[in-house]
């Protein structure tokens, strides 16, 4: 944990009718998972511009308890999307500007970046939306430098996610800027979520993988997990898996939507960078635990991922150091 989070975090959910149940309900699930020494590392809100009954775009009714009076009292704000017309509730948009004069964070998924740009937080800022809405987005606000084909963009203390299950990345990006990689993959592994993914911040230029698509791979996904500290070869892969080479290699592809080596070497470069978060190994060591090799290569790699070297890396993140404060962009 680092040593300036010393109390849980308060995170104000803004929901606006017709609200998605989807987005309104993935900070709760994941957040709620987050435990720092067994205690709970943050507590959420639901607030809405009117307390009580919310239709939603689905068939179920909600009930809201708080107003945006909530959003005072909260470290981060997240504004979930909603359904049709796209129009921020004016409301919402001036609760949003006074929240970004205190300096808070403040994040979108999904439609929610119509608030946030409504709202003038992210004019002459990267951001992005559901690709369906990004036209409509660009439109009113050319303003924008809008991306496209991202799972989410942090560009300050704003932060937006695409659509939908984007939403799960983005919530787990923030878990890592808080308390670092290994609570928020542990938070993914109980949520049976992807870990911890880069989402294409102005930072970095590394595409994510994209989500799973099959289970035939799963037993040897799990078995390279646990034996990244090998040099795995892909007839390694193969003959735990019991197929071909080439075999292996279409239905890798065909679930992961990248080859097998090049789903090892992101897991390897995650491995380096939680282990870098996490403890005070020598370079060669970190490396060698991953599977890198050597430091020259660790190096390399991370560089190339997120544009730091391992040093400037840990001096940054490090858990053992003196981190920056939770709310700071962080590398994903």
């Amino acid at each position: 944990m680092h040593p300036e989070v010393l109390a849980m975090l308060r995170v104000a959910v803004v929901a606006s009718p017709p609200v998605s149940m989807f987005n309104l309900a993935i900070p709760e699930l994941l957040f709620d998972k987050v435990r720092v020494d067994g205690e709970p590392g943050y507590e959420v809100v639901i607030c809405a511009p009117e307390p009580g009954p919310m239709p939603t775009t689905g068939t179920l009714d909600l009930y809201v308890p708080h107003g945006l009076e909530a959003l005072r009292e909260a470290h981060t704000v997240i504004v979930a999307g909603t359904g049709r017309p796209l129009t921020p509730d004016p409301r919402v948009v001036g609760a949003l500007r006074e929240a970004a004069a205190a300096g808070k964070r403040i994040a979108s998924i999904c439609s929610g970046a119509f608030s946030l740009a409504e709202a003038g937080l992210l004019k002459g800022r990267k951001a992005t939306t559901y690709w369906a809405q990004a036209g409509e987005l660009r439109r009113r606000h050319p303003e924008i430098d809008l991306q496209g084909d991202v799972l989410f963009v942090q560009d300050g203390p704003f932060l937006t996610a695409s659509g939908y299950a984007a939403g799960i990345d983005l919530c787990l990006h923030i878990v890592r800027t808080d308390y670092g990689a290994a609570i928020a993959n542990e938070v993914a592994r109980l949520a049976l979520v992807a870990p911890v993914r880069p989402g294409g911040q102005t930072q970095f230029t590394q595409t994510p993988l994209p989500p799973e698509r099959g289970t035939a791979c799963a037993d040897t996904r799990g078995w390279a997990m646990r034996n990244l500290d090998k040099p795995l070869t892909l007839t390694d892969l193969a003959r735990h898996a019991g197929v071909s080479v080439r075999t292996l290699t279409r239905r890798f592809q065909a679930e992961s939507g990248v080859s097998p080596l090049q789903w090892l070497l992101h897991q390897r470069i995650e491995r380096a960078k939680e282990l870098l978060e996490t403890t005070r190994l020598p370079m060669d060591q970190v490396a060698a635990a991953c599977g890198l090799g050597t430091a020259d290569s660790l190096r390399t790699h991370l560089v190339r991922r997120t544009g730091l070297t391992p040093s400037a890396y840990r001096s940054q993140f490090s858990r053992h150091g003196h981190p920056t404060g939770p709310g700071t962009p962080a590398v994903a």
